[in-house]
């Protein structure tokens, strides 16, 4: 049986490309998503004021930025993607238990995101074209699909397959792209915050909840592991996109300037512009699709909708499709590519009926996936021991 393809393969370091900026890029781009703007929300309905949530945000991804460069040193060093790099602690077949555990959370998340960037699509459609809503049903109302964001999202879809077909370069550009334009926009929604707000003073003069410390740290504790979970499968797969470092110190300097940053930034753009939303609309909207729905100007919606389909077009490539896609062809390396391995994730994502896990998320999104993603931790903890303590860094990658 072969085990090796030209897309698992080592990178020659001479096609090693990627320098620490395409690693800040990385980081900008997979960061500035709705889920990292909403992230805040729950952990001040939990009780805690602004920056007592954003230094929480901070502490997590600190920590989580240690796994990710623990397993991103093996890529860089030997050009491997992350399922070859475990073939080394579970064996070359017992790898892809692992893999394929991986991939299947990326799947779910895939099919979620594919779902919210077809949805802004289709708002960003109807401020122009409003007859898309009142499209006649084309499928079994067992399916719970409108017409209208069905397109939409089948459209989406097509954007994201058509991305993987370009393959890894256009990945990179897609995300060296989303790290200019997403901040811009960012930047623009909290001007719009302070300036609808009267000011930051409203806006972050809320106390928080907790009547002792010893509240306080009941809820912390669990909420930095939350934080911590947030991005803990990429900390497993993270040898996927170091394999094109250009160094060690590529790979170190870009990861550990972005991560903790732009999230922890990009999260408090989101506590800004929700608190200001209670101010001008009278509630909390901490959905930024739906708060650009109450905007008036067209020409508002179609650049926030815009942005937030770049936004999960980019988080969705480099998160989602790009692990799962070597994981499959790790299955069988012949016979499946990485592209193929991204058109079956794509696939895969459609048939977990993304758009009914949306309107229910509570069951599958906050307490399986999130919980499935954080049983995969001890596969990374196993991996760092093994390369780090065990092999004392020395791989033989003709034997992987």
């Amino acid at each position: 049986m072969s085990y090796s393809n030209k897309d698992l393969a080592p990178i020659a370091r001479s096609a090693r490309l990627w320098d620490q900026w395409n690693y800040a890029a990385l980081w900008v781009s997979m960061s500035l998503c709705i889920p990292t703007y909403m992230l805040a929300s729950s952990l001040i309905d939990g009780g805690m004021n602004w920056w007592q949530a954003v230094m929480t945000v901070f502490l997590g991804n600190l920590i989580v930025l240690a796994p990710m460069i623990l397993n991103g040193h093996a890529g860089a060093e030997y050009g491997i993607p992350f399922p070859v790099f475990a073939r080394a602690s579970f064996g070359l077949k017992g790898a892809n238990v692992p893999a394929i555990l991986r991939a299947i959370v990326a799947c779910g998340w895939f099919g979620i995101q594919t779902w919210i960037g077809g949805f802004s699509l289709y708002q960003m459609v109807k401020v122009w074209v409003p007859a898309i809503a009142d499209l006649p049903p084309i499928f079994p109302a067992s399916f719970g699909l409108q017409t209208g964001p069905a397109l939409m999202f089948f459209a989406f879809w097509l954007i994201n397959m058509f991305v993987v077909y370009l393959g890894i370069e256009s990945i990179r550009k897609l995300l060296l792209f989303k790290a200019v334009f997403l901040p811009v926009a960012a930047l623009l929604l909290v001007c719009w915050a302070i300036w609808a707000a009267n000011g930051l003073g409203p806006i972050l003069s809320q106390p928080a909840r907790f009547e002792t410390p010893a509240h306080f740290f009941k809820f912390f504790f669990p909420a930095l592991t939350g934080m911590v979970g947030f991005w803990a499968t990429v900390s497993l797969n993270i040898p996927d996109f170091t394999r094109y470092a250009k160094s060690q110190r590529a790979q170190i300097i870009g990861q550990a300037i972005a991560l903790p940053t732009s999230m922890t930034a990009f999260a408090a753009v989101g506590v800004i512009v929700t608190s200001a939303t209670a101010i001008v609309f009278g509630a909390p909207i901490w959905d930024p699709v739906a708060l650009a729905g109450k905007f008036e100007s067209k020409g508002l919606v179609t650049f926030a909708m815009l942005a937030v389909a770049i936004s999960t077009l980019a988080t969705n490539i480099a998160a989602n499709i790009v692990s799962p896609a070597n994981d499959f062809s790790n299955l069988a390396p012949s016979k499946i590519s990485f592209r193929l391995g991204g058109y079956i994730t794509g696939v895969l994502g459609v048939l977990i009926f993304p758009w009914k896990l949306i309107a229910d998320p509570t069951g599958y999104i906050f307490r399986w996936l999130i919980a499935y993603s954080s049983l995969l931790g001890p596969l990374g903890g196993i991996m760092i021991v093994d390369y780090y303590f065990i092999r004392k860094k020395i791989l033989f990658t003709d034997e992987l």
